[in-house]
């Protein structure tokens, strides 16, 4: 029996979908039911002649990574963990609530899967929990964490995750871990990166120059499978396609939706002055932010990212982001009630 966590997000919908093609017997940990109907849509996408024989294939249980007890009924005869159940935010007002979920989440999981003798866990990271490079230089794997005003506080949960996850191998837990860059594909626009997406199909009117790593959703799922069905523990391994602009993206996005790309250049002071005045927004209207400091200045760093070790490895092969692009659109061009 395998499980997976956070079944109904971005790669946990693509890694469900993965198993269950290939005959996996599957359970999965849901918070939401209303959430299934996701999932569903994401099956018939993909495989529409089979999607309802492949969806009755996962086992879905209620639980949470923060109830013991949960955790505790969901593992039983579990031999295999993949856990992607994760908090993803930049609002300040969410740091306390993402710290529970990633951090004290994870060390729930991993603590349960050592008593009840787990063979393999596959944890779905994110190369925001990785080290900082020298200017110009890629990140990779072996890049060593600094604390710095400059981590933001997303970062800072997924590395401390992390660091409950090598504990646990430490524990006798055989781990592998994987850190992809920012995920591309059909998800819940409003708790994914498909945010970029529905942003470029209502409209978006700024790019920046900011540069990062993007990664196809079914390629993470593809590498996670293939990693811990391999011989391969205690390693950790960036999933990243392309570094690219995010203009490009939004290009790709553009032309693939029939909608026109950003055209006005948004500078690093004018980002500035943005998050500032949404943030006096958010404060008058008492509504989210869509810009904070974070997002704001991650969208005019530049980072570079190497997959060279994972392509080592096993010969993985990451699929072009222009595909990744075709494919988000193509998904909500058939269920437009989604964005």
């Amino acid at each position: 029996m395998i499980l997976v966590t956070g079944g109904t997000g971005l790669v946990g919908s693509h890694l469900l979908f993965e198993l269950a093609s290939k005959g996996h017997k599957v359970r999965a940990i849901m918070r939401d039911k209303g959430r299934l109907g996701m999932v569903q849509k994401l099956f018939d996408w993909y495989n529409p002649a089979k999607a309802d024989e492949l969806f009755r294939c996962i086992e879905w249980v209620e639980g949470d990574v923060n109830d013991i007890f949960s955790l505790k009924e969901a593992l039983d005869g579990v031999k295999t963990v993949y856990h992607c159940a994760a908090m993803v935010s930049f609002l300040p007002v969410d740091r306390q609530q993402m710290m529970k979920v990633n951090v004290n989440g994870t060390a729930n999981l991993v603590n349960v899967s050592l008593a009840q003798g787990v063979e393999k866990f596959c944890h779905c990271s994110s190369v925001a929990s990785l080290g900082q490079p020298e200017e110009g230089k890629p990140t990779v794997e072996s890049l060593v964490w600094k604390t710095s005003s400059k981590n933001s506080w997303y970062s800072i949960s997924k590395y401390g995750a992390e660091r409950e996850v090598w504990r646990g191998s430490e524990e006798g837990l055989p781990v592998v871990i994987v850190n992809p860059s920012i995920i591309v594909g059909p998800g819940d626009t409003s708790r994914s990166s498909a945010q970029l997406y529905q942003s470029v199909k209502n409209g978006l009117k700024f790019y920046t120059k900011g540069v990062t790593g993007f990664v196809d959703a079914r390629d993470v799922a593809s590498a996670m499978v293939q990693l811990t069905q391999s011989d391969i523990i205690n390693e950790r391994f960036i999933l990243s396609s392309e570094n690219l602009q995010y203009r490009q993206v939004f290009d790709y996005f553009a032309a693939f939706a029939g909608v026109k790309p950003p055209k006005y250049y948004a500078s690093p002071i004018m980002s500035e002055l943005a998050w500032r005045l949404e943030k006096m927004r958010s404060l008058l209207t008492g509504k989210k932010p869509l810009i904070t400091r974070e997002t704001a200045r991650n969208a005019n760093n530049i980072r570079l990212f190497s997959s060279e070790k994972i392509q080592k490895a096993i010969g993985f092969k990451f699929r072009p982001i222009e595909e990744a692009a075709r494919n988000t659109a193509g998904f909500y061009l058939k269920f437009p009630e989604l964005l």
